[in-house]
């Protein structure tokens, strides 16, 4: 067994003894690659980590940048009560017509709201909108533009808010100060940002599993 067999291997026997990945959540899945989506949605370990978080902070408002299939959205929209709001952005309408109709089979359409156009496009109209903070804002999106929807976000924010950017190891890449992936520049980008801003406090951590070698990066907007 090589090392991403072993990682699987440990993901799917934490799946199958904690997470409880129910017959809605396995057909999002299916119906996201039957559509054709890239399959880049978080495992279902993760989603339900995200799921915990929500819960563990009483999460009222949640945002998602970056929708796919709608498989995150799902236990996200879990967490809420039943007067709670997900808003989630997606730029390809395909996409978003795929999570729209795998919002509706979880039984979600009522709390969860998908819309469509470019995510910093999105995230200027909801400030000028002058949108109610959101207490929960995962950005799962084009690693390249994480700098801008860091900053846009924290414009959404109050203090307690807790904001999640995924996929900021780039397979360890993230090191690496010279390489010129959009994906890691963006990713580095959004650190540096983060360090230099006094209204958060932030953390990163590491994960490996069934997608391999990754991790997340957790900003607590301060009091």
């Amino acid at each position: 067994m090589d090392q991403q067999q072993r990682w699987t291997a440990v993901d799917e026997y934490l799946n199958d003894a904690l997470v409880g990945e129910d017959a809605v959540l396995r057909a999002a899945h299916e119906a996201s690659a039957a559509a054709g989506l890239p399959e880049i949605a978080v495992a279902p370990n993760q989603g339900k980590l995200l799921h915990l978080i929500a819960l563990t902070m009483g999460a009222r408002r949640i945002l998602e940048v970056g929708t796919l299939g709608g498989y995150s959205a799902i236990w996200l929209g879990r967490a809420l009560p039943e007067d709670g709001r997900l808003i989630s952005l997606e730029l390809d309408p395909a996409h978003a017509a795929v999570a729209r109709a795998n919002l509706h089979e979880a039984g979600l359409e009522k709390v969860a709201e998908v819309r469509t156009g470019r995510a910093a496009d999105s995230l200027a109209e909801l400030i000028d909108d002058a949108e109610k903070p959101f207490d929960l804002i995962f950005i799962d999106a084009d690693k390249a533009g994480y700098p801008e929807y860091f900053t846009l976000a924290l414009e959404l924010t109050r203090p307690g808010s807790v904001i999640i950017a995924d996929n900021v190891v780039r397979r360890g890449r993230v090191v690496d100060a010279d390489d010129t992936d959009p994906n890691v520049v963006g990713v580095r980008r959004m650190h540096e940002l983060i360090a230099a801003e006094p209204r958060v406090t932030a953390t990163a951590v590491q994960t490996v599993g069934v997608k391999g070698h990754d991790g997340f990066t957790l900003i607590r907007v301060l009091g």
